[in-house]
C-alpha cells in the first residue's frame, strides 16, 4: 500500500481534507504533558500540522518520501522517513527513547499496519502510565441526497473490487480494530466515538481530486481501469449541479479510538 500512496503523493495532499482543530484539543486534553507526540502514518503532515500547535515537538514518521515531501515545514516538525517494519534498534534512534512519547496519533491508517508489531512499539516509546494513543479514521463523504445517491454505488459497486481488504475496518468505523489500551480518563471505553465532523468547503473539481486520491482508484488504473469514466462523471456533474450551487459544504464523519499506555 505504501507504493501506492508513493504514486498519488501530489494528489493526496491536494485532496484530503483537513481535521477539525477540536479533534486535537479534545485528544491533548487527556495527555498530562504536551512535550512530544509521534505522527505515524503521516502522510502529507495533514495531523502534524495541528499537533505541532500543541506540542513542543513532533517526530512524523511514513513510508513515503514523496508524501513527506508535501508535508508542511514547521520548526518543531520532525519527518524522518520509515521502513515498513522497523527495528527495535531503529525505533530507538529514528523515533524516540523508551518511555519518552506523550502521544501517538494515526490518522486514517491504522487499519494498514502489522498490529501486534506496531502496538509494541507504542507500548515501548509512550510514557507509563498515562501515554496515549489516538487512531481515528474518518468515512465517507456527505454531500446531499443528489450526490450521496450516486456516490454509494460508485463507492460500493464501481471502486468496491479495488479495495484492499483492510478498508473493512474504516467501513466498521473502527469498532471491530484491535485496540488494547485502557480508557482515558474521563472515559468509560476507548471508543469509537463519533463526536467530530470535517467539513470541507468543495467544488465539482475537488470532490474528484478527493476520489482521485484512493487506493482504489490508483489499484484500478494499475489493471487499466478508469473508475472516474465519462459517464460516471456526467452522473455526478448532473447531481451536482442540480442545486445551481458551485460550492458545497461536504462532511465527512470521524471515527476515533483513544487509550493510555497504563502500566504495561
Amino acid at each position: 500500500m505504501a507504493e501506492l500512496f508513493i504514486k498519488q503523493a501530489a494528489q493526496y495532499a491536494e485532496g484530503r481534507p483537513s481535521y477539525p482543530s477540536e479533534l486535537f484539543e479534545f485528544i491533548a486534553s487527556k495527555t498530562p504533558c504536551q512535550d512530544q507526540a509521534w505522527d505515524v502514518g503521516t502522510g502529507s503532515g495533514q495531523a502534524a500540522r495541528h499537533l505541532a500547535g500543541i506540542f513542543k515537538n513532533v517526530i512524523a514518521t511514513d513510508t513515503s518520501p514523496k508524501q513527506l515531501a508535501f508535508g508542511p515545514r514547521l520548526p518543531n516538525i520532525r519527518y524522518q522517513q520509515t521502513p515498513q517494519t522497523m527495528s527495535a534498534a531503529e525505533l530507538e534512534r529514528d523515533i524516540a527513547s523508551q518511555s519518552s512519547i506523550d502521544l501517538v496519533t494515526i490518522a486514517q491508517a491504522i487499519h494498514w499496519f502489522d498490529l501486534p508489531i506496531f502496538y509494541q512499539q507504542v507500548k515501548w516509546v509512550l510514557k507509563k502510565p498515562h501515554g496515549v494513543i489516538a487512531a481515528w479514521c474518518y468515512t465517507t463523504p456527505e454531500v446531499n441526497d443528489l450526490v450521496d445517491a450516486v456516490f454509494q454505488p460508485y463507492y460500493t459497486i464501481t471502486a468496491g473490487p479495488y479495495w484492499e481488504p483492510p478498508r473493512i475496518l474504516v467501513d466498521e468505523k473502527y469498532k471491530t480494530i484491535d485496540f488494547p489500551f485502557e480508557p482515558v480518563d474521563g472515559d468509560d471505553d476507548t471508543g469509537p466515538f463519533d463526536q467530530f465532523v470535517i467539513e470541507r468547503l468543495m467544488d465539482l473539481d475537488n470532490y474528484f481530486t478527493y476520489l482521485r486520491s484512493w487506493s482504489a482508484y490508483q489499484i484500478a488504473r494499475e489493471k487499466g481501469v478508469e473508475l472516474l469514466s465519462d459517464d460516471v462523471i456526467e452522473e455526478f456533474t448532473r447531481a451536482w449541479t442540480e442545486d445551481g450551487q458551485d460550492q458545497k459544504v461536504v462532511k465527512f464523519p470521524i471515527y476515533l479510538r483513544i487509550g493510555r499506555v497504563g502500566n504495561m
